[in-house]
């Protein structure tokens, strides 16, 4: 078999969302013990678009955009980062990262809803299945007497559920939407325009702005980490692969992002993973594995 130049690309950029953004539960679970969450994400997210327009000056990609490219993009930063990823880090004060992980996963079955009911696409048998399956799990998951009886542990769990929503919507949007031809850029200016608006957000609602020299040491790791392959290396391979192939697909990383986080959640943290949430994540992924089972192509 050959592989082309973009085959390898998109190969690359799913091992990036499968791996890297399983990792980023524990990475952001970690940060938010010791920093405030909006805090934490604007930071994040604004050295990361910093950081991309400084490599494009360097590698001499234009940055200029039209008014049309720059609202779809602020659009997607507000649905992806600021809503999609600020609200979901707020969250894991309340939840555990191997549970948030695992709620997330039933990504391509929201997906896969909004696609049906935005632009009609028509849901086959097997995925039909497989939202009914997600749906168990889901159940399953989120009715744990140990999950929905903790302090501020079920508004965690609603809280992650709008998360869901808002970023399918915004890979479902950005996969059709008129952006800049370089994936890359707009990674910078999603981040860049997210994470002043979480700033904002974060001022607005009174966070604590806690100095970086106050940071723990693995506070300041885990920031690193997210800043560089978390957000410049996996939010790029993400924007590059919605413009590849089918949102549906993209969102397949559910299917490996849960096992990674809460493997990670129990070996550093020692989350404890119930039997229930294994039974409940083997259903939640088997749906997803239908809902993905069918050839569906990108509708333009």
């Amino acid at each position: 078999m050959k592989f082309t130049r973009e085959t390898i690309l998109i190969i690359l950029a799913f091992f990036a969302i499968y791996v890297i953004w399983g990792s980023t539960y524990l990475l952001n679970k970690i940060a938010v013990a010791d920093i405030a969450p909006l805090f934490l994400s604007s930071i994040r997210f604004i050295f990361a678009g910093l950081i991309i327009f400084l490599i494009a000056k360097l590698l001499k990609i234009p940055l200029k955009l039209t008014k049309k490219q720059l609202l779809n993009n602020s659009l997607a930063g507000f649905l992806f980062l600021v809503y999609g990823n600020g609200v979901f880090v707020w969250s894991l004060r309340y939840v555990d990262s191997g549970f948030a992980a695992l709620e997330a996963s039933s990504l391509p079955l929201v997906v896969l809803i909004l696609m049906r009911v935005i632009y009609k696409q028509k849901i086959q048998k097997m995925a039909l299945f497989g939202v009914v399956l997600g749906l168990i799990g889901i159940y399953l998951l989120v009715s744990q007497n140990d999950i929905t009886t903790g302090e501020n542990s079920l508004l965690g769990v609603l809280m992650i559920a709008t998360c869901i929503i808002s970023w399918a919507f915004a890979s479902i949007f950005v996969s059709r939407a008129e952006l800049h031809k370089s994936y890359f850029v707009n990674s910078g200016y999603q981040m860049l325009i997210g994470g002043i608006l979480l700033s904002f957000f974060s001022l607005l609602i009174g966070e604590e702005w806690k100095s970086p020299i106050l940071w723990e040491s693995n506070t300041i790791n885990s920031m690193i980490v997210l800043i560089i392959f978390g957000s410049i290396v996996a939010f790029t391979s993400f924007n590059f692969l919605l413009q590849k192939v089918s949102p549906e697909k993209v969102s397949t990383s559910s299917y490996v992002n849960p096992l990674i986080a809460m493997l990670l959640g129990w070996y550093i943290l020692d989350e404890k993973i119930s039997l229930q949430s294994i039974i409940a994540a083997l259903i939640l992924l088997l749906g997803v594995y239908f809902i993905n089972s069918n050839k569906n192509k990108k509708v333009s």
